[in-house]
């Protein structure tokens, strides 16, 4: 009426590879639209299956009875008048598409396939599916019926002209849905699966009201919630409805149940703006050229003695601004744990096991343990909290986890390990006394072990502690503190670890837990597996030993995320830590980063799962997947030669 549609994004609690039970799930929501008056709903990427099938696409069984659940799901929605929008594989061609499906009142009306297939980072959808734009035919058949087929699809009722895009497809530079809406669309859907990362919300959401701006439209988004795997990734379930740059609704992100958000377009409107603006149709010419571009070759002049105007941040991983820093924290904490959530849903799990330290990381993983059972409502004593004393064990640090574990109401046990440790030494021939690789790794393994076997005893599941920056310089005991049942700090650098601690220090605990969380930070970091000084005070400092973890996270940061070559990694370092560190100091740690980071890369290659926090990661199954004996050496070379370039 009056030109409105009322349009709606649901978000179903989806169980991976389970079709029947998806479709149950889906049709309770689209009944639950229809008698709200929703005229339009749609439904995340891949629904019916599941968008973290990953290799399961290419069985038979799921297939087939996507199929069958989907035409189910559509000849049981007969009775309801709401225009559905569902995604699901299909095979056509002889080849497998990522595809949404249009149903209403017990017919499919047709099938629009994904354009844009991402294959980098955590995404490698090339593995299983073909662009939409590889298509041959019309149709594709589904049950006993022939159904049109194509990208180009409009769907028309009156005024309201329907497009649809399919995830990556907004994130491109001319996305489909701007030729849609210049060929008449004028309300685009997006059934997406997007991951959550840190940051990307906010630039979802500028995607999101750019692209209705600038094709003077309504756009719906809906995207995977919980249910999804977790393996390595975590699914926020957020959903949006935009209209001509303006976001009319938003939902929670970050549910644990099913979700439906409706919201009111208006195509009167849409169309009006259309109509004056001129220019609206007549990109629709320049998206088809018809001459080749022309290149005119210039020459750009070289600046030996350039500095970059803008600043460069010394802490890419960390936000300048108190606001953005709180903001930040709270959607990593959220992220996690989404993650621990999803993963003890998953296994039905009751207790989580947690070696903790009294140091950052394993403090870290605690919070974020504690977090999750509150927001399960599960009893905080079902959090068992283990202490493993060893030999470089100080009385600082275990009295910090004792103290902490008791404020926060977990089950604490202190188990020590000494005994156990020589009894192992007498058995492999080990003096005991000679503090080397041995002595010190011994002790890793053996906490594992007990954390392993508790979590059989306890039929519970052990929480991983380390963290990004350990990960890429290895600087973990491979089978030892590198082993878990789910990591939950992975995608965490240490330099944001001291930050949420601290954040929820000052912004979330009490008196008692906020000042031992506040003597935490202030605690050196240390693997504490050499015996502590005369002073009872910590000696294996681990800065001293690798360096400081402020420098690799930067040189991490500029390696992964923009493939940085060493030179100018040096030269972005000596920028932003002018007034910190030495040239030389620079490049002294930038060479023991890439030698630790390619000679430890055997121990990322067989991480156990964690969610990816940021825009960088560093898990073999999505963004990081590199050979465990690569050489370092033109990296290393590189860090020479940048030295000798300055000095000359």
């Amino acid at each position: 009426m009056y030109g409105y549609v009322k349009v709606g994004a649901a978000v179903p609690l989806l169980q991976v590879g389970n079709c029947d039970h998806n479709v149950r799930q889906m049709e309770h929501l689209l009944r639950k639209a229809g008698a709200e008056g929703i005229q339009l709903l749609a439904f995340p990427e891949l629904a019916v299956t599941g968008y973290t099938c990953m290799d399961l696409f290419a069985q038979e069984c799921l297939l087939r009875n996507a199929e069958q659940a989907l035409l189910e799901l559509v000849r049981r929605t007969e009775d309801v008048d709401t225009l559905c929008i569902a995604g699901m594989p299909l095979r056509t061609e002889n080849r497998l598409f990522n595809t949404a499906v249009v149903f209403q009142k017990g017919k499919i009306a047709g099938i629009v396939p994904k354009t844009y297939l991402p294959n980098y980072r955590e995404f490698q959808e090339r593995r299983w599916f073909s662009s939409g734009a590889e298509l041959r035919k019309e149709t594709a058949r589904i049950g006993d019926e022939d159904c049109p087929i194509s990208t180009q699809l409009l769907f028309t009722a009156g005024k309201m002209a329907v497009g649809i895009e399919i995830c990556e497809d907004l994130w491109t530079p001319v996305p489909p849905g701007a030729l849609l809406a210049m060929q008449g669309a004028t309300i685009l859907v997006n059934i997406s699966a997007s991951n959550e990362l840190t940051g990307k919300n906010d630039y979802l959401k500028s995607l999101i009201r750019q692209q209705s701006a600038r094709c003077m439209a309504g756009y719906v988004y809906v995207s995977s919630g919980f249910g999804e795997s977790t393996t390595d990734l975590v699914f926020a379930g957020k959903s949006f409805i935009a209209e001509n740059g303006v976001l009319l609704a938003e939902s929670e992100r970050f549910p644990m149940q099913e979700k439906l958000l409706a919201g009111e377009i208006d195509v009167d409107y849409l169309l009006h703006d259309r109509q004056v603006n001129t220019c609206f149709t007549q990109g629709l010419d320049m998206l088809r050229p018809r001459v080749a571009p022309v290149t005119v070759p210039v020459e750009l002049a070289e600046n030996s003695d350039f500095a970059p105007a803008r600043p460069v941040d010394p802490m890419p991983f960390v936000p300048a601004t108190d606001p953005a820093r709180d903001e930040r924290c709270e959607e990593v904490f959220h992220i996690q744990v989404n993650g621990l959530a999803g993963r003890l849903a998953h296994t039905r799990t009751e207790k989580v096991i947690i070696g903790v330290s009294g140091g950052l990381d394993s403090t870290l993983a605690l919070l974020v343990a504690v977090m999750t059972f509150d927001a399960l409502g599960k009893p905080r004593r079902h959090i068992v909290a283990v202490t493993m004393p060893g030999y470089g064990t100080t009385e600082r640090t275990c009295r910090n986890a004792s103290q902490l574990a008791f404020s926060l109401g977990v089950d604490f046990r202190n188990i020590p390990i000494m005994e156990a440790c020589r009894q192992h030494f007498r058995d492999i021939g080990h003096d005991g006394e000679t503090q080397d690789i041995t002595y010190e790794n011994t002790q890793a393994r053996e906490r594992t072990q007990i954390l392993m076997d508790l979590a059989n005893l306890e039929n519970g599941l052990v929480v991983g502690t380390g963290d990004l920056s350990e990960l890429a310089l290895g600087w973990a005991t491979y089978n030892g503190d590198h082993m878990s049942m789910y990591a939950v700090n992975a995608g965490v650098p240490k330099t944001l670890v001291k930050h949420l601690v601290k954040w929820v220090a000052q912004r979330r605990a009490d008196g008692v837990s906020g000042s031992i969380l506040a003597d935490i930070v202030d605690t050196p970091v240390s693997p504490e597996l050499i015996p502590p000084g005369d002073d009872g005070a910590i000696r294996q400092k681990t800065e001293e030993l690798v360096g400081p973890y402020e420098l690799h996270d930067f040189f991490l940061y500029h390696f992964i995320r923009f493939g940085a070559p060493p030179e100018k990694i040096c030269f972005l370092a000596q920028q932003a830590f002018r007034d910190v560190y030495s040239p030389e100091t620079i490049r002294k740690w930038l060479r023991v980063f890439f030698s630790r980071f390619f000679s430890q890369q055997f121990k990322r290659s067989c991480l156990p799962d964690g969610p990816k926090i940021g825009s960088v990661s560093l898990s073999p199954r999505g963004d990081w997947r590199m050979p465990s004996d690569a050489s370092a050496t033109l990296w290393l070379k590189a860090v020479d030669e940048a030295a000798e370039r300055r000095s000359v």
